[in-house]
């Protein structure tokens, strides 16, 4: 088949569609992947990159304008399956369905659940807005093909509508991140977090659980404002922190071979309670121990495989305490470290999931 992927907002080489989707049907198929980056045309491990350009001005002009062209392009590639990535694609996914075109829409969060804390969506209105974005997802899943969602909970909420939806989970890649073998007592006592930087991701707790544990976190990933960015590098607990910028994947591999506990303390919003971040499996991959939010879906990764610790992450005390604990115990932190790697190889990996894709795409 060919089959062209679709998006207006990530970049030519995101994990989930190109590193793991884009190149695992590569195998087998003939696939072009559509985006808006302005870095141009580009064919790298097969996979024809098609660049429409970066819209010029806000989120309206992309989503009017960079639709239209990419509308525009897949006609002009005639391919036989589209498989889109973001919500604001929603609208041309419909149009190709009805030109008769198999489409897939790829649901990578809740949409809906984020929707409630999107700081640029006056507060009042969000529910409002949530209602309207579930409604149009829902009516539109049934134009499409198939829909593919990163967690079973989002499945369950497309099934309703379609039910030839298959959730893929965002495990990584077990090639990408082999560092287990590293020694551990040539570790440092870092924690470290790596990742979108914001708020609601807890970054201001974390920093300041620092200056109560004294401990030091190597930080990588794009702020998501300047203001945020302000407040953490004039909290007390930024002196603790060693920022590298953001980070290709060799320089994620190098930070997760040198420190000893991974921090993923998101706070509880509607929408992350509900996730799978790929950062809670990469730590576990990684063979390092984890401080992770206590929400119910997280609990029988971490506590069952008993791999880390849970805390309320919005109180620095208790992630500072956590912290400390691990590392007060390098036999149990090492075993740990042991325990969330076997459990990624055994059950969290992208090889499981990859096959899952193909599978789901061998149907159509």
């Amino acid at each position: 088949m060919h089959i062209c992927h679709i998006t207006s907002v990530h970049p030519r080489y995101d994990i989930r569609i190109f590193i793991k989707e884009c190149r695992a049907l590569a195998h087998n198929h003939d696939v072009s992947l559509i985006v808006a980056d302005s870095l141009g045309e580009e064919i790298k491990d097969g996979i024809k990159i098609h660049d429409v350009g970066k819209p010029v001005g806000g989120r309206l002009q992309r989503i009017r304008k960079t639709s239209r062209e990419i509308f525009d392009k897949v006609l002009e590639l005639k391919p036989e399956v589209i498989h889109f990535h973001d919500p604001e694609l929603i609208g041309i996914g419909v149009k190709l369905a009805k030109l008769g075109y198999k489409v897939i829409y790829d649901v990578h969060e809740d949409v809906p659940k984020q929707v409630l804390n999107k700081h640029w969506i006056p507060k009042a209105i969000r529910p409002l807005v949530s209602w309207l974005v579930k409604y149009r997802e829902a009516t539109a899943a049934r134009a499409f093909t198939g829909i593919v969602t990163a967690t079973e909970i989002i499945a369950d909420r497309f099934r309703k509508s379609n039910p030839n939806t298959c959730a893929i989970h965002n495990y990584p890649i077990l090639a990408e991140l082999d560092v287990a073998a590293i020694d551990w007592s040539s570790r440092s006592d870092n924690l470290c977090y790596l990742g979108s930087i914001s708020e609601t991701r807890g970054i201001l707790p974390l920093i300041d659980s620092l200056s109560i544990s004294n401990l030091k976190l190597d930080l990588a990933g794009p702020f998501s404002n300047e203001g945020i960015e302000k407040q953490v590098k004039n909290s007390a607990g930024y002196s603790n922190v060693r920022y590298h910028g953001v980070l290709d994947r060799n320089g994620v591999k190098s930070v997760l071979s040198s420190v000893k506990i991974g921090m993923v303390t998101l706070l509880p919003t509607p929408s992350y309670v509900e996730s799978l971040p790929i950062k809670l499996f990469e730590y576990m991959l990684s063979g390092i121990p984890v401080i992770a939010s206590d929400f119910e879906l997280w609990r029988p990764i971490v506590l069952d495989n008993n791999c880390g610790l849970m805390v309320d992450p919005a109180n620095p005390d208790e992630i500072a305490k956590a912290c400390q604990k691990i590392l007060s115990d390098p036999v149990e932190a090492r075993q740990m470290g042991e325990n969330g790697r076997r459990a990624v190889l055994e059950n969290y990996s992208w090889e499981r999931e990859q096959q899952r894709l193909l599978d789901f795409y061998h149907k159509l």
